[in-house]
């Protein structure tokens, strides 16, 4: 399926589009089976329900999306359920999760930016543009993005795996790290594994990247040989870590994760 996001809705309106209504970060899904899914309505009233604020998304293999901002004390309907995101990284369908990533982080920054940061104004939706207009100062707030690396290091016939003391217990990921203001990518590569594990790399290559909206992320994903060092924790941050082969993994993030297309492609390749 492809999604093409947009700013301006359909002309022709009345057609059933694809609805992620969120109370605070709580998604509206319907569970049966295992597996979630979202409304494909005309409009949320249809439930029962009343948006705060609402955005048109884009479209999903042509279907409209539109996210919804509920009030904080909105009521699911019989039959549905508000559910944390990232609680539904493996029972949404993997387009309707990735479109609901966009959709939380729209919401987000939808609800915090209704008055200019800087001289208080009330905003107004740009056009042709997502993004805020103050018509008071001329200042224009757009979604926020955090680039952030996540990288694979290599020894030999070994990666290595680390758990921080936010992964779930017994959970062993890559590295990454969020990138700093006027640094490079693979400067941030470098310094992330020097500040977390303590050891040099080289080879710096970039691998892919994913949006990952846990809050508001773009994950850049970078592979690079290790090249000296010991492994010496960050205590704060870092559990454990250690160099692993690839017949025997400790338990790793699920495959919808760019970090597990990372370990995966290291053991295709060993």
């Amino acid at each position: 399926m492809v999604y093409k996001a947009a700013v301006a809705p359909p002309s022709q309106g009345g057609q059933k589009s694809l609805w992620f209504a969120f109370r605070r970060f709580g998604l509206l899904v319907h569970m049966e089976g295992g597996k979630a899914d979202i409304p494909c309505i005309v409009d949320p009233s249809e439930l029962g329900l009343q948006s705060v604020r609402r955005q048109f998304l884009g479209e999903l293999d042509g279907q409209p999306c539109y996210s919804a901002e509920l009030d904080e004390d909105a009521e699911a309907p019989v039959g549905w359920s508000f559910q944390g995101l990232r609680g539904l990284y493996n029972l949404l369908p993997e387009d309707l999760f990735w479109v609901a990533g966009a959709a939380v982080q729209i919401v987000d920054w939808d609800r915090n930016h209704q008055y200019c940061s800087r001289c208080g104004a009330e905003t107004r939706d740009k056009e042709r543009e997502r993004a805020k207009e103050c018509p008071r100062c001329g200042l224009i707030s757009y979604p926020r993005i955090s680039p952030a690396i996540i990288v694979l290091v290599e020894k030999d016939d070994t990666l290595l795996l680390a758990r921080s003391h936010r992964h779930p217990d017994g959970m062993y990921s890559v590295l990454a790290g969020f990138v700093e203001p006027g640094e490079t990518l693979e400067a941030a590569v470098a310094r992330e594994i020097r500040e977390e594990v303590g050891i040099q790399v080289k080879d710096i290559r970039y691998f892919g990247s994913q949006p990952w909206p846990f809050p508001n992320s773009l994950m850049i994903a970078f592979t690079c040989q290790y090249l000296s060092g010991e492994i010496m924790l960050e205590e704060e941050e870092m559990a454990d870590a250690g160099w692993y082969k690839s017949d025997q993994l400790p338990l790793i993030p699920p495959k919808i994760s760019i970090a597990r297309q990372l370990i995966d492609w290291f053991v295709a390749r060993h």
